[in-house]
């Protein structure tokens, strides 16, 4: 039970960012001309449309009372890369507006944690060290989210960005990735998904000039 409040705080902070995650996506998708996402309902901040029961919730657990970083994902928002008005660069651009959106939040609440402290004088008994301990697991939740969606592995949104990059005669590459990219996924996330941990808690120092999370 001691462990349910600490749980259930860090899934709400992941369920905010995945959903905003999303969100970021449909919004680029349709700044480019297509409107799937919004006929279908998914740009809102509500979280029920988002949420996979999988990614949003199940994964987390295991991650958060394994000790790990928490990663996760919600229902992918819809759209279809043949309204965008780039084909080429569109679905790169919309893979990259989540991730983007993360590293945002990451960077607003980041900051906050670096400054606030030289405000604490005037701020009222304790609300500082609380708001600090909320604002660094938003920070570090979101930059584990971005550096994990990044990753190169479909459905991740790195992968889009890598098959936009990829010169033509090398597009079989694409075809394999589609093919085994959940196989891949599963496995980095049960073996090797530690290995994205330094670089993250390196990012969390960078940014928030703190070593750890309180």
């Amino acid at each position: 039970m001691e462990n349910a409040i600490p749980f259930f705080f860090h899934l709400a902070v992941l369920v905010f960012s995945v959903v905003i995650h999303e969100v970021a996506h449909g919004y680029a998708a349709l700044m480019l001309g297509d409107h799937t996402a919004e006929r279908e309902g998914r740009l809102t901040l509500n979280p029920i449309p988002h949420i996979d029961p999988f990614g949003s919730i199940l994964l987390p657990a295991i991650g958060f009372f394994l000790g790990g970083i928490i990663f996760g994902w919600a229902k992918p928002v819809p759209y279809n890369p043949y309204n965008l008005r780039n084909q080429k660069w569109g679905p790169a651009i919309v893979g990259t507006a989540g991730p983007a959106a993360n590293v945002a939040l990451a960077l607003v609440f980041g900051l906050l944690v670096r400054f606030l402290p030289e405000m604490a004088g005037v701020l009222p008994a304790g609300f500082a060290f609380n708001f600090i301990i909320i604002a660094s697991t938003i920070a570090l939740l979101n930059l584990g989210l971005a550096c994990f969606n990044l990753l190169p592995i479909p459905p991740l949104d790195g992968s889009k960005v890598l098959i936009a990059l990829l010169p033509y005669p090398w597009r079989w590459i694409e075809t394999a990735l589609q093919q085994y990219g959940f196989i891949l996924l599963i496995m980095f996330i049960f073996f090797f998904s530690g290995f994205l941990s330094p670089l993250i808690f390196f990012l969390f120092r960078l940014l928030t000039g703190t070593p750890t999370l309180f």
